[in-house]
């Protein structure tokens, strides 16, 4: 692989239609900023683009009332890259030999573009004055006259929210042999801590294990920086623990599941993704699920992802406004920021939860619940935002975290324009 020794711009764009499927997550992130495996799709690339990961940098082209956090920055030479598109080598290695002035398309579909300082400027400011939904038409016309390139083989590529956790446990894989490529595990001290396949096993500086059963031969396991998996706990490969995140004791984590940073994790979780500062620290169940930042969950909440009649699931879709079916038989809860649930919780198969909701009650509560939902069950009503911000200060405060200006804005704008968004 071709190793540049200058420094790589890359700015990951959101395709509209992608973006929209990916809601509720990409109510509050781009897409590249979306947690599949170990890393971020963004934090992947630097990965496979350089041997010095310090000389890739980056910024994204995101809708506007995203862009004060996840900024777009420009330079002399600038990589475009879809943002729902994980990398691989040889794919990596055709973005590295594209030309100045050049697109590379995959089926048809624009997945990454070299352009200049100017080109790029001209194209952001046209988005500036348009809709964010036309930027596909813009890439288009930008690139009429680029050079085409065809890339052919294959890429995994993360356009519904199903796709994230369908492709966790191949993504924890890839991403486990490129963090530990030539580096030494700090390895397990703890006498009582079973181990199946230790060279399936990392373990960062810091990190603590006691009286656990890390079950690798099934697919890698990481345990990231500070990380705690506690006593009884057993964990199934493959599996990723991020910096300072807490198995509980006695939780049984099956394959294909990752634990973000700052996450309390208990109880019985298969094939599910919780990205940062997220709670489920009590018993009950999940699986084939995936949650976002600062939320939690009640003790003894249950979440479906089998139907009784073992059909396919369908969920529901921000960018179709509607239901549709994952392919799958397996589908469990999709939620968004900043929403908690109350204690005994049941949440059906396939059910999509928004930003910032309050969900508790008896029964089960819609498989589609808005954004600043207060209630979910029987006259929900809304999450009022002065109400759901003292929520976030509070919650934020907990952990010697000061809401920042910029989230409180995109929460904000989630409030006053697509909360009830269908």
């Amino acid at each position: 692989m071709t190793d540049y020794s200058y420094r790589m711009h890359l700015i990951f764009f959101d395709d509209p239609q992608t973006r929209a499927s990916l809601k509720p997550f990409t109510l509050t992130r781009p897409v590249a900023d979306l947690r599949v495996g170990i890393l971020t799709i963004a934090g992947k690339w630097p990965y496979y683009l350089s041997k010095d990961r310090s000389l890739v940098t980056s910024g994204f082209l995101t809708e506007k009332y995203l862009s004060e956090k996840f900024k777009l920055s420009l330079q002399a030479d600038n990589l475009l890259i879809d943002g729902a598109i994980c990398p691989n080598a040889p794919l990596a290695a055709a973005i590295q030999q594209l030309p100045a002035d050049s697109v590379l398309k995959h089926d048809q579909k624009i997945i990454a573009i070299r352009m200049n300082h100017d080109q790029l400027q001209n194209m952001a400011d046209r988005l500036h004055g348009s809709s964010f939904a036309l930027l596909t038409d813009i890439l288009q016309e930008q690139t009429a006259r680029f050079a085409s390139v065809t890339y052919q083989a294959t890429c995994t590529q993360i356009r519904h929210n199903w796709d994230i956790f369908q492709q966790n446990g191949q993504q924890i894989e890839a991403d486990f042999a490129q963090i530990t490529s030539g580096r030494t595990s700090a390895g397990i001290q703890d006498p009582h801590t079973i181990v199946y396949r230790p060279e399936n096993v990392f373990v960062e500086e810091g990190a603590s294990l006691r009286a656990a059963v890390i079950n690798a031969e099934g697919g890698p396991v990481y345990i990231g920086k500070n990380a705690a998996v506690q006593e009884n706990a057993v964990v199934t490969g493959p599996f990723a623990i991020l910096d300072n995140a807490r198995v509980n004791i006695g939780s049984k984590i099956r394959e294909a599941t990752t634990i973000g940073p700052y996450c309390s994790v208990g109880g019985e979780v298969k094939n599910s993704v919780f990205y940062a500062n997220s709670n489920k620290s009590h018993e009950g169940y999940i699986g084939n699920a995936v949650v976002g930042e600062w939320c939690n969950f009640g003790a003894d909440t249950n979440c479906s992802n089998l139907k009784n009649n073992y059909k396919n699931v369908h969920i529901y879709d921000y960018g179709q406004k509607d239901y549709v079916s994952t392919g799958d038989i397996f589908c469990g809860l999709m939620m968004g920021d900043h929403s908690k649930c109350g204690i005994n919780t049941m949440f059906n198969t396939g059910t999509v939860v928004g930003v910032s909701c309050n969900i508790f009650g008896a029964d089960f509560p819609p498989k589609f619940i808005p954004s600043f939902t207060w209630g979910g069950i029987r006259q929900a009503q809304v999450y009022q935002l002065d109400k759901a911000l003292e929520v976030a200060k509070n919650v934020l405060k907990r952990r010697k975290i000061n809401l920042k200006a910029e989230d409180a804005a995109i929460l904000s704008y989630i409030f006053e324009n697509i909360a009830y968004e269908k």
